[in-house]
């Protein structure tokens, strides 16, 4: 199953994460040199979460990221499954 986010659409990102060496420059150094790059991805913070819809009298179960959950508690689990089912996903 993928980490992506069934609400936001947020999903992992390839990025480099960067070996330096060195003494900043604020501590009187000749500044940081970058020695080494190494590929990595940003996993998004995403969570399999039960919902509670009251007018199907049922539970639904989405992955959604944190970001997400932020947004359910804002605008309600109803408007936000309404948003889903018109772009098509299945709950």
């Amino acid at each position: 199953m993928s980490k992506k986010c069934k609400v936001t659409g947020k999903k992992a990102v390839a990025g480099n994460t960067y070996a330096r060496r060195g003494i900043a420059k604020k501590k009187k150094g000749i500044g940081l040199n970058i020695t080494g790059k190494t590929k990595r991805t940003f996993k998004p913070n995403t969570m399999k979460k039960r919902f509670w819809l009251p007018e199907e009298k049922r539970y639904v179960r989405i992955m959604v990221s944190a970001a997400a959950i932020r947004t359910i508690n804002k605008l309600g689990i109803s408007s936000v499954v309404r948003k889903m089912r018109a772009k098509g996903q299945k709950i």
